[in-house]
């Protein structure tokens, strides 16, 4: 599926000197989901409708990296866009999607590291004068949204939504120091249910529980079992039958880390 951040990896990779070569792929990766073939979960790719929209900002090569979770946004979210971040130079399209008359942009920062007049809590299901809700992400490490938010004037005027989540991170797919850290997907989730979208928020989040599951069982070189929880609450939510348990994996040692 040709989405945002597909192609804006794709444009990535065509512009690289040298290809990029993720841990772990030896033997080929899906180029719909970005998994090991053996782990492939293309067959069970949802999609929402919404009219809240997301906008990644992604770090230099956070669209290359197959645990990147703005992929997960993407696939669900009809109304994604993504772009490479750069400090000198900004693409202008995302300077005419954050003018656009239609959506109302909200960068997604804590709100303790931005003066208290710009800092929302909240997100009306729609602005004034129609305007859809448009959540502007920084995807990437911490260190490197910080700089985003930093270095990104364009940035400077629009409000910042702090999410204030109840519940620890369960991304498991890169090593966090800290587990109150939410990874990009799940602060889309959180973004969603703010606006009124809770069926998309449960599907993206049905959707990262499925994808981190075939990830890690991938990377750990483990049989793929289709018959989770996870699974299940995913068929539930999009209707279709839970396919049939998948077989073994080829392979008699660990992987090499995905």
């Amino acid at each position: 599926m040709s989405h945002a951040v597909a192609r804006l990896r794709a444009a990535r990779l065509a512009a690289s000197s040298k290809p990029f070569v993720a841990r772990g792929g030896a033997g080929g990766r899906c180029g719909g989901c970005r998994l090991p073939h053996a782990w492939c979960v293309c067959d069970l790719q949802p999609r929402a409708a919404a009219r809240a929209g997301v906008c990644l900002l992604m770090g230099d090569i956070e669209m290359l990296k197959p645990s990147n979770t703005g992929w997960l946004i993407a696939d669900v979210v009809p109304d994604t866009w993504a772009f490479a971040w750069q400090r000198t130079q900004v693409d202008p399209a995302l300077l005419a999607l954050l003018v656009d008359p239609q959506w109302q942009p909200y960068v997604v920062f804590p709100g303790e590291f931005v003066e208290p007049a710009r800092v929302v809590a909240s997100v009306p299901v729609q602005a004034p004068g129609g305007r859809r809700p448009l959540f502007v992400l920084l995807d990437g490490t911490w260190s490197e949204a910080r700089k985003m938010f930093r270095k990104s004037p364009y940035l400077d005027g629009l409000p910042v939504l702090s999410l204030q989540p109840g519940q620890l991170s369960r991304y498991r797919l890169r090593r966090s120091a800290r587990e109150d850290h939410f990874c990009t997907a799940e602060v889309a989730a959180l973004c969603l249910e703010l606006a009124g979208e809770g069926a998309a928020a449960e599907l993206l989040d049905a959707w990262f529980d499925v994808f981190s599951h075939h990830y890690l069982s991938a990377r750990r070189n483990l049989r793929l079992a289709r018959d989770t929880s996870a699974h299940a609450r995913l068929a539930a939510l999009t209707g279709r039958v839970p396919v049939a348990e998948a077989g073994e994996a080829e392979g008699t040692g660990p992987a090499p880390p995905a």
